[in-house]
């Protein structure tokens, strides 16, 4: 029998699934037909994501390191991952024709930024179980699209093992994180700290802003 922390980490991901029309620049992407200007744009609102992320990840680590060190070691493997998925990005970046004047010139898009900012909103008003819910049931979606662009990159644009090298560090299962989630969920659950309807609206959240960064990019002109 599993662990009810493990069921609703399931069922709550399940839930927050987003729906087959939620995101239109994967599938484009998938069939080769997303331009190599909206894959550079791809790269650059990363570049922007990726450390805003591994900080906002340290400050909740740093915010449940005492009362609720589960959670802290999740957030603190969240950060370490984003750190290692930065240094893949570059490679993406160049493949993509970016160079260090557009990347410095580069203006981010409000539509793709808004994950971020939430993420960072999270950081400072919830409480970090209930992050860790929320966040586990997105990165299910997410760990997806990377997963179908890694392929596509290969397939339909002939990149290179590296310039892929960050969609595969995302697409790859992590058994280790996973393990981290449940005992994180677990222990809020056990100690009744775990909100669980407030968890599924971070989680909500989460997703629709999700949607809409890759609607923004998929809306950009070829």
């Amino acid at each position: 029998m599993t662990h009810p922390a493990r069921d609703l980490l399931t069922t709550t991901t399940a839930e927050l699934a987003p729906g087959p029309q939620s995101n239109p620049l994967v599938p484009r992407i998938a069939r080769g037909e997303a331009s190599r200007r909206t894959l550079a744009a791809l790269a650059l609102e990363q570049s922007w994501v990726i450390p805003a992320d591994r900080r906002a990840f340290l400050h909740l680590a740093e915010r449940s390191a005492t009362a609720d060190p589960e959670a802290a070691a999740f957030f603190r493997t969240l950060a370490e991952g984003e750190a290692l998925a930065g240094q893949r990005l570059d490679a993406f970046a160049r493949a993509c024709g970016v160079d260090e004047t557009g990347a410095a010139s580069y203006e981010p898009l409000p539509g793709c930024q808004a994950y971020p900012a939430y993420v960072a909103w999270l950081a400072l008003n919830a409480s970090p179980a209930d992050v860790v819910l929320a966040l586990t049931a997105n990165f299910s979606a997410w760990g997806g699209y990377c997963a179908t662009i890694a392929t596509a990159l290969r397939e339909q644009y002939g990149f290179t093992e590296e310039a892929c090298a960050f969609f595969d560090f995302f697409a790859e299962p992590s058994p280790e994180l996973d393990g981290m989630a449940t005992a994180a969920v677990k222990a809020a659950l056990d100690a009744g700290r775990l909100d669980k309807t407030r968890a599924h609206a971070y989680g909500r959240l989460l997703q629709t802003y999700e949607a809409m960064f890759w609607s923004t990019l998929g809306d950009l002109p070829s």
